[in-house]
């Protein structure tokens, strides 16, 4: 009786690990680290709702989700495990060592996808190769408020389940600076628009009538999508939220793509 119980739980516990190693993989990273100057930044209070959401999609879609916040996930072989990496509203230094960024860099030359939500634009300021990737770093954003977002592309899967032209929304309206000219925009906000301080409003000026809030491109073999929506952690119950956000992952995971 002993035996077979033994050989019951070796097959389901091979079963369980051949299942894993078939079901596509995502490390969701909601590193906050240091600013340049060293000292404790901004920490979003959204992470453990954000988090929550994504492993609800992943269980709902058959996507195996890991999370950390510890940059020792930064290895070649680890790495190796997943499909895209999450930046989950992680914020300022994203790294310890250069070895984990040449990691990272490898993973996304192999082809591994990148998604970033919300504040992730404000990981690695310092890092130029990462504005391309993420496509820009954080520049400033005005007061919380409800504005009107563009849906100018309705066949992403990011963005094809929203019906209309239009998306009404309130978060915070991230403006971003150092992006890079390839990037596909699929939703865009009027900035000008927007009930903006004194001080705000000479800068907008300079802003075009259309700005970027979401968008995705290939770079360097990999496939890159952000949102900068997301501030608030009741955004993550929020369906058409989660869906923009499961899309963006799912493209990024090529997902979509033919065999």
């Amino acid at each position: 009786m002993q035996k077979w119980m033994t050989g019951l739980l070796a097959v389901l516990v091979l079963g369980g690990l051949l299942a894993r190693a078939e079901t596509p993989c995502a490390l969701i990273y909601t590193r906050n680290g240091l600013t340049a100057d060293g000292k404790k930044g901004f920490v979003h209070d959204n992470i453990a709702a954000s988090v929550k959401a994504l492993e609800e999609l992943g269980r709902e879609n058959r996507i195996a989700m890991d999370v950390a916040d510890d940059p020792k996930v930064f290895t070649d072989d680890n790495l190796k495990k997943y499909r895209v990496v999450i930046f989950d509203n992680s914020n300022n230094a994203a790294f310890d060592t250069e070895e984990q960024k040449a990691a990272f860099q490898k993973y996304i030359h192999n082809g591994g996808g990148f998604v970033g939500i919300h504040s992730a634009t404000g990981s690695e300021r310092k890092w130029p190769w990462f504005w391309q990737l993420i496509g820009g770093t954080f520049g400033f954003h005005p007061p919380l408020q409800k504005f009107t977002i563009n849906i100018l592309d309705k066949k992403h899967p990011a963005t094809a389940f929203l019906s209309g032209d239009t998306w009404a929304w309130e978060d915070e309206f991230y403006v971003i600076k150092e992006q890079p000219k390839d990037l596909h925009i699929l939703l865009a906000g009027n900035f000008k628009a927007l009930k903006l301080p004194e001080k705000t409003k000479k800068i907008a000026e300079s802003l075009p009538d259309s700005v970027p809030l979401a968008w995705c491109h290939e770079f360097e073999g990999a496939r890159s999508f952000y949102t900068a929506l997301g501030h608030k952690k009741e955004y993550y119950s929020d369906p058409l939220f989660r869906k923009h956000l499961l899309g963006g992952i799912q493209w990024a995971m090529k997902l979509d793509a033919k065999p």
